[in-house]
């Protein structure tokens, strides 16, 4: 499979959690590409999912001596993809040159390894400049969705739907009036003035609150929003960083990050996080067309769009071909 999309090629994509990469190599899917990843003492590294040898899956192998060792034949490859073993050859007999795993780029930041299967931009993602520290953080995810990474993006930074596929919990049909705003841009951040929305249980804490929401778009699948209210000084932000492992298929995870209770078990922020995904998951895998329009003629938008018609408009000046239309 030859991939075409210019931007998001060479853009640092979410594979697996941290804590998720043992001592055993695992497959994960990139842009519809199989790619295998796993860790040495040297760090974490990520191959194409495939032996040149017979054509088996890589990730099917073992991690010995800090070399992928492949399942069939024993091939066993250093973190550069070098060949350093043929089990099969005599010993005095050289490996052939072309004996080497494709590489790709791999790094390990916030929690999370993150793949770029082209030149990355940057040495660590995007998301790495904003991520402020002094907070409490807590992950979520992955949740898997069978839908086009640029919905569920659209989806987050879509501020009038909280007060219905939300309702009770993040907004309330009666106070559906979304105030007027702007989307301005800075080094390429795309950031939303203050959106205010009344939420009856804002967190998962049964608070009743004025939310203050500022959103922000980092690159074509990471955004965040920063969360303020009007009766503390509780500042609640949430990062969303998507997968894109085919056109209609996407694995989300999302970072929370918040200045009060301190205490309080992650599994409560959790599970609240994850009855709003299933809310969500219903909208987002049932929209058409499966892909993100970026033609804005093709759906009609509002004021309160204004977000999304920045998102869309961002991804038709980079070059965003996968998952939209």
């Amino acid at each position: 499979m030859t991939i075409q999309d210019i931007a998001l090629i060479h853009e640092w994509h979410p594979v697996l959690l941290s804590s998720a990469l043992t001592d055993k190599p695992e497959a994960v899917v990139v842009l519809g590409e199989k790619v295998a990843v796993f860790r040495t003492t040297q760090g974490v590294h990520a191959f194409k999912d495939l032996c040149i040898h017979r054509g088996v899956p890589l990730s099917l192998g073992k991690v010995s001596g800090d070399e992928l060792v492949c399942a069939y034949h024993g091939w066993s490859y250093n973190g550069c993809g070098t060949c350093t073993k043929i089990p099969s050859l005599p010993k005095e007999q050289a490996i052939p040159s072309k004996a080497k795993a494709f590489v790709y780029a791999c790094v390990e930041a916030h929690g999370l390894i993150w793949v770029c299967l082209g030149t990355p931009a940057e040495l660590l993602p995007k998301v790495s400049a904003y991520v402020p520290e002094g907070f409490k953080e807590v992950f979520m995810g992955p949740y898997t969705l069978q839908a086009a990474g640029p919905r569920i993006i659209e989806n987050f930074l879509d501020v009038s739907h909280l007060m219905f596929v939300h309702e009770g919990l993040l907004g309330d049909s009666d106070f559906a009036e979304i105030n007027d705003y702007h989307v301005l841009e800075e080094d390429g951040v795309l950031r939303s003035e203050e959106i205010i929305v009344y939420q009856p249980d804002a967190d998962g804490t049964g608070r009743g609150v004025n939310s203050r929401y500022v959103y922000e778009v980092f690159g074509p699948l990471c955004v965040a929003f920063t969360k303020r209210d009007d009766v503390s000084d509780h500042i609640f932000r949430l990062f969303l960083m998507v997968l894109p492992v085919t056109e209609q298929t996407s694995v989300a995870y999302m970072l929370k990050q918040r200045n009060y209770a301190y205490d309080e078990l992650d599994e409560v922020f959790i599970q609240f996080q994850d009855r709003l995904i299933e809310q969500d998951r219903i909208m987002v895998e049932n929209q058409k067309p499966e892909l993100l329009p970026l033609d804005l003629q093709a759906e009609l938008h509002l004021k309160c769009d204004r977000l999304s018609i920045a998102y869309r408009k961002r991804l038709r000046e980079l070059g965003v071909t996968f998952g939209t239309a």
